[in-house]
């Protein structure tokens, strides 16, 4: 995708990847410029009335019933966005500023904010000239949405605060917007808080999460497959009329995935008519699919809100077609917050039972004949003992982030915004709950993968196959311990990245 179009309908999750991730072009579609016209007519019309409307006439929260005065509203606009950028800490990803800036683009686009379209064009120009403001990580309570994240946006366009620089490095805006030939943007009433008032930041990372949780749910299968055929697991818990019993669609899903995987394995032929093969596996093994089937139906769930928060006006206030500006909770972001908690939960669980797959492959007593810790010359060395261990850290660290941050509001405000959602931290720490999740899975992969190696000559499956070409040349043969990081790094690497899915999926068929 190399042009995004905001429309006066919106936008998808694939234009926000596409210029988040990407580098792709932003445009306006004139029917979006003329909405926005229109809506700026309707707030024109209230100023030359003289009417009190929240945001146009009066302060911001607390202050909602002071008037200001004509002559001094524009410098109410940019003294809001000046206060109101008071973030502390490391910045924001790109990826994340830039999903929030288009997502403001596409809130200003549906024609409710009152703002000139030349400030949702000043966005887009900071956009396509790779100008992205330095966002600090805290600052936001999901109260009137993302306040402080969008101010620091807001805070770029007048020519002030940071812009993050080539290198992560922290550089003044006006020497960023003079070096790509941009000026700085005047506000006239409405536009600051149309700026800053919604819930562009978690909803952006969300929509990023929601991504990246699909990729790394269909690896967990990949994982789990491959760790279940190097310990000589059995295939029957996958069998399709097991789980049209139960019939949750995502479980459906991920045993047919693992069933599918395990299919053309000499590994698994070995054993498949073994009397003295286990009658049932052990949990992690066997209930695979009821975990991560859960995950994939959590992730669906979550999937409908981020679609329907990208069709909402999520401003305050709004102003009506009809001529009305009405106040609204429409920027409270309780739906984001409790879906990503709820995300976070799903993903947690998904790394916690790939981690006791791990410790099975590398205790001798329950790996069924493989070496301790899956090195051939255990005692002298401890091959995985250290990575599992690191594992063990990543869970509990991804339990207590599952820990909801949408139920801990604190009042602010001079509790004129006594019920807060902290979207924000919901959203941020379940891209953090993701992370980690791929550094689980990435052992997990490394864990079959040496597994697999030891089961030789045996031939693997053919996603066992396509994992060793993946990890082999990097990973070596079983022998003497070798420094470890650099193979746990290649294998997040593996498991993040389209490739190793690709190469499955051209022996087997795609993954549901």
């Amino acid at each position: 995708m190399t042009t995004v179009t905001v429309l006066s309908t919106g936008i998808t999750p694939a234009d926000v990847l596409a210029v988040a991730r990407g580098t792709a072009k932003v445009v306006l579609d004139p029917a979006a410029t003329e909405a926005m016209a229109t809506s700026r007519s309707i707030v024109d019309g209230i100023e030359a009335a003289g009417r009190p409307v929240y945001g146009v006439s009066t302060g911001f929260g607390a202050l909602a019933n002071t008037f200001v005065a004509p002559e001094r509203r524009a410098e109410l606009q940019h003294a809001l966005i000046r206060s109101h950028a008071a973030g502390v800490g490391a910045p924001m990803p790109r990826e994340v500023v830039r999903a929030m800036m288009l997502l403001r683009v596409r809130s200003l686009a549906l024609g409710r904010s009152g703002v000139r379209p030349l400030v949702a064009e000043a966005l887009v120009d900071l956009l396509n000239h790779e100008v992205t403001p330095w966002v600090p990580e805290h600052g936001s309570l999901g109260a009137s949405g993302d306040l402080a994240p969008l101010a620091h946006c807001a805070l770029v366009l007048l020519g002030e605060g940071w812009v993050l620089g080539p290198a992560g490095d922290r550089i003044p805006a006006a020497d960023a917007l003079r070096r790509v030939g941009l000026a700085p943007v005047s506000l006239a009433a409405k536009e600051g808080l149309a700026l800053i008032n919604g819930t562009d930041g978690m909803l952006g990372m969300l929509l990023l999460a929601v991504s990246d949780a699909r990729h790394l749910f269909a690896m967990a299968d990949v994982t789990a497959a491959l760790a279940i055929e190097a310990m000589l697991g059995s295939e029957r818990p996958f069998l399709p009329e097991l789980h049209a019993i139960r019939p949750h669609p995502g479980q459906a899903t991920s045993a047919a995935n693992i069933h599918r995987l395990l299919q053309g394995s000499a590994v698994m032929d070995s054993h498949r008519d073994d009397l003295a093969h286990a009658v049932q596996d052990a949990y992690s093994m066997r209930c695979a699919p009821q975990v991560a089937g859960a995950a994939r139906d959590t992730l669906d769930f979550v999937e409908v809100v981020a679609g329907r928060e990208l069709l909402s006006v999520v401003d305050n206030p709004v102003v009506l077609p009809d001529g009305r500006v009405e106040s609204t909770g429409n920027f409270h972001g309780a739906p984001l917050g409790f879906a990503a908690d709820y995300l976070a939960i799903a993903a947690a669980e998904v790394g916690a039972i790939a981690e006791r797959r791990v410790d099975r492959l590398l205790d001798v007593a329950r790996n069924r004949d493989l070496p301790a810790f899956l090195s051939p010359d255990a005692g002298v060395n401890s091959g995985l003992m250290i990575a599992q261990y690191t594992a063990a850290g990543i869970v509990a660290e991804n339990r207590r982030l599952a820990a909801p941050a949408s139920v801990d509001s604190l009042p602010t405000s001079g509790m004129q915004e006594d019920h807060v959602s902290m979207g924000w931290a919901s959203t941020k720490k379940l891209r953090t709950v993701l992370d980690n999740l791929t550094s689980l899975l990435a052992v997990e992969l490394l864990a079959a993968v040496r597994g697999l190696q030891l089961r030789a000559p045996l031939e693997p499956s053919p996603a066992g196959r396509a994992a060793l070409a993946a990890l082999g040349e990097t990973i070596g043969e079983p022998g003497a311990d070798v420094f470890l990081a650099p193979l746990m790094e290649a294998a997040r690497e593996v498991v993040r990245g389209p490739a190793l899915r690709a190469a499955i999926e051209r022996e087997v068929g795609p993954l549901g």
